[in-house]
């Protein structure tokens, strides 16, 4: 098998479970070293043991430092940073009126603000290798759903500073969004929540695309893994979405 992220260091958030866990198995297998990240221990334990040589490292990307300690962790370990992929996620149910303020601020802190803390401290590293940020976005940044405000408003903000990245880090560091459509994960479940028919909703959703069923989380690391690698050396700035066509359905 060709090896495209051989010997790449990668630190990958949300890796415990759906999308995240699938983009590090993937990459591991391309022989990338790596940091991965998550709130579960015992999922994070459990990965990194399957995962040989990959170094597992748990909390919040909310936290400031949190982010600070996998860039440091990174360096320690394997001694440079070549490959950020940000998969930590949330989504905040619930309308306007309804919505907590802490429940908002918490959203938009996991799916926005950890891409900023996460830049701050690993950029100066990436700019040296020559790196890459992948960041998961969603296609509610361009679709909006009932009931999720601030997980719309967060993820169409990711996309905007992915852009504002692309462009402030060009050539050194290249900066790229995936948006998946409805992917078959414990998230998406959670999300069906906030419908009017949740026990509906995720078939609802897989027929709703014009390849009618859901993505797999293998379907979406697949992308992950060529937008990060030398295959994709001229493309940055771009959101890129795997979605089954719904957003064109």
């Amino acid at each position: 098998m060709d090896l495209k992220l051989k010997d790449k260091v990668c630190i990958v958030t949300g890796a415990t479970s759906g999308m995240g866990k699938s983009i590090a198995t993937l990459f591991h297998a391309h022989g990338a070293k790596l940091v991965i990240s998550g709130r579960n221990k015992e999922r994070g334990n459990s990965l990194a043991k399957e995962l040989a040589g990959a170094v597992f490292v748990s909390g919040d990307v909310s936290e400031p430092q949190y982010n600070a300690l996998l860039v440091k962790t990174a360096m320690q370990h394997f001694g440079k940073l070549d490959i950020v992929s940000l998969n930590a996620g949330t989504l905040g149910l619930g309308n306007v009126v309804e919505l907590s303020m802490e429940d908002w601020h918490k959203t938009v802190d996991v799916n926005l603000s950890a891409i900023f803390y996460m830049s701050k401290h690993a950029i100066p590293h990436l700019e040296k290798s020559n790196g890459t940020i992948l960041i998961n976005a969603s296609i509610a940044a361009y679709k909006s759903f009932p009931n999720h405000p601030a997980y719309c408003a967060s993820k169409a903000g990711a996309v905007a500073l992915m852009k504002q990245l692309a462009v402030e880090y060009g050539p050194k560091v290249r900066v790229n969004a995936i948006c998946p459509g409805p992917v078959d994960t414990p998230f998406i479940w959670d999300s069906a929540k906030a419908f009017a028919h949740p026990e509906s909703a995720v078939e609802d959703a897989g027929k709703a695309t014009l390849m009618k069923r859901l993505g797999t989380p293998e379907e979406v690391s697949k992308l992950a893994l060529f937008l990060v690698s030398e295959d994709a050396a001229w493309i940055t700035g771009t959101a890129m979405t795997i979605d089954g066509g719904i957003l064109n359905a």
